[in-house]
């Protein structure tokens, strides 16, 4: 939740993170330390578009409400503080810990100002903290690790322990190149490179914030595989921003995918085939937690795409963060496939209401819409069409945002055209398309998360997710189910979210 809700902020979001008076992006310095959940990213402390990149900071207990701090490492007259990662370094490997305290350390990306030494390119610089993440001590011997590229940076960093032997492993991107380079070093101060990955899959738009984490296939520890995640920028599925991962294997040096569909570049029939991670037009910049404990991998994205996102209306702030999801890996058709679900404590802040059954032939107004919800449905197709629901819209469902689904072209469909105010930039209003089955029953089910100013849609158990921002009128809360062409059956549960207005 967010600790700021006034009535002039209409569309500040009630179970998301939002920075008070700023603009945010990218998510980065993701890290749970002594009970606290930190999320760092990247912030203008001046004004609310891309600006004057430094690293902003909320924390959190639960993954639900999040507490704006203080800027936590601010940009200079040298550089820019773009994106990157931060590790507890328990062993004290780098040397920064004091008294027996073991540092975080944030490994970022510095971009270099005109004027400055290194002018022109993006290195990786680290700084330390031995507070808790909450004060921030830039390294004298910065940067660490230069290829004298414009284009090289995003950094994610995490401890590798395995047959090649026990040290750091870092990621980063040359956006250009459509490649993620891999380093290892024993005190994050010294960098050796390992091995290139890419150009693969989708390669439309520059390529950034990489992530590359382990998870057990079908929650079986003895089937371990590798995720690498690549976030791209423009050329997603729906257009513009977007995020694409890979499975495979990783020795200690080389990331080996099993899942690439086109080595080199993109080819741009099969797209749609390629694994994204979220099909939606805002989910972008997704990374990983570090530290988590449980063996929980844990992901958050940012709700916006660069194609209108310092366009989207609203102030003092710019720009949401999705929710945190737990992310799993299982077989589908002898293929490693991501799940995705909000996490449970989302579900934990309120209590759901009674399970409604509707016999659909047409529309119907559903008792109970509001603007900050969660919507459990499973709809049984009957002879219909296509079927689905329109959210934040009057009582009629002539308009509002409206989530469909097309047995006959398996798509599900989520379109904004109407959802509110559109019209602040030409990209934004849009259908987005995503690949839906019936499950062994020929149902369908659903997963909505509907906020002040986005919708989050789960589907096939978690293996399909559409993030959309939407901009509705404030009055228009209601909830309509509709079948075209035929009839359908739904059943659906509403969970209703108090804002918080402290």
């Amino acid at each position: 939740m967010n600790s700021v809700t006034t009535t002039v902020e209409t569309y500040r979001p009630a179970m998301h993170f939002a920075a008070k008076d700023t603009w945010l992006n990218d998510p980065n310095g993701l890290v749970f330390h002594e009970g606290t959940y930190h999320l760092y990213y990247q912030n203008n402390p001046f004004g609310n578009v891309h600006a004057n990149m430094s690293w902003g900071h909320a924390t959190s207990t639960d993954l639900v409400s999040w507490t704006e701090q203080p800027v936590a490492i601010p940009c200079d007259d040298v550089e820019e503080i773009y994106s990157g990662s931060i590790v507890v370094d328990a062993e004290n490997t780098s040397g920064f810990g004091a008294d027996g305290k073991a540092p975080l350390v944030a490994i970022y990306t510095s971009a270099y100002k005109p004027g400055s030494l290194h002018e022109g390119t993006q290195a990786q610089s680290l700084a330390w903290s031995t507070d808790g993440g909450y004060s921030w001590t830039k390294y004298a011997g910065n940067p660490v690790l230069t290829r004298n590229s414009p284009e090289f940076r995003d950094p994610k960093v995490f401890r590798y322990d395995g047959p090649s032997g026990s040290y750091w492993v870092m990621v980063a991107v040359e956006a250009h190149d459509f490649t993620v380079l891999l380093y290892r070093s024993q005190d994050l101060k010294i960098w050796e490179y390992l091995s290139t990955f890419g150009p693969a899959n989708a390669t439309g738009g520059i390529w950034e914030c990489p992530d590359l984490f382990e998870l057990p296939l079908d929650g079986d520890s003895s089937a371990m595989k590798w995720v690498l995640t690549v976030n791209m920028n423009p050329g997603g599925p729906n257009g513009g921003s977007a995020g694409q991962y890979f499975v495979g294997e990783f020795d200690g040096v080389t990331f080996s995918s099993e899942t690439t569909l086109t080595e080199g570049m993109q080819d741009p029939e099969r797209v749609p085939d390629y694994q994204w991670l979220d099909w939606g037009r805002d989910y972008y910049a997704a990374v990983s937690f570090s530290n988590v404990p449980d063996g929980r991998r844990l992901m958050i994205g940012w709700m916006n795409n660069w194609q209108y996102a310092n366009h989207i209306p609203t102030s003092p702030w710019r720009s949401p963060m999705s929710l945190v999801r737990d992310v799993s890996l299982v077989s589908v058709n002898g293929q490693p496939r991501l799940l995705q679900h909000p996490v449970p404590e989302v579900r934990a802040t309120s209590t759901p209401g009674p399970e409604q059954r509707l016999a659909l032939s047409g529309s119907a107004t559903v008792e109970g819409g509001t603007a900050v919800q969660l919507i459990d449905i499973t709809f049984s197709p009957g002879d219909a069409e296509d079927f689905g629901l329109v959210v934040r819209g009057p009582a009629d469902g002539t308009v509002g945002t409206r989530i469909g689904i097309h047995p006959g072209s398996g798509d599900l469909i989520v379109d904004r055209t109407h959802s509110g105010d559109t019209d602040f930039h030409e990209a934004f209003p849009s259908t987005s398309r995503a690949p839906i089955v019936a499950a062994k029953d020929g149902n369908y089910t659903l997963q909505i998360f509907v906020d002040h100013c986005s919708v989050e849609v789960f589907a096939n158990d978690g293996l399909v997710s559409v993030t959309e921002l939407i901009f509705p009128d404030p009055a228009q809360t209601s909830l309509t189910l509709y079948s075209t062409g035929g009839t359908a059956d739904a059943v659906l549960q509403l969970t209703n979210f108090e804002k918080d207005d402290a």
